[in-house]
């Protein structure tokens, strides 16, 4: 599903962006896009560091313990 939104610019860009080849409606639309993957990276981001607040260390020394189990397991 799709929305339509119009954006007034000053004439003389718009004739300039036109006179270079410029697809200002498919300029827009990629950055609005862009933006959009921003804003939803920065709101998981957000999210997962607010969940990892609540996460408790691990005890010192545990990463050492585990990979010698993980080696004399093998």
């Amino acid at each position: 599903m799709s929305t339509v939104i119009s954006v007034r610019i000053n004439k003389e860009i718009k004739e300039e962006l036109e006179k270079h080849g410029i697809d200002i409606s498919q300029e827009i639309k990629r950055f609005l896009e862009e933006l959009y993957i921003k804003v939803k990276a920065k709101e998981y981001v957000n999210k997962w560091i607010e969940e990892l607040k609540n996460v408790k260390p691990s005890e010192e020394g545990f990463s050492i313990k585990s990979i010698r189990e993980d080696r004399e397991g093998h």
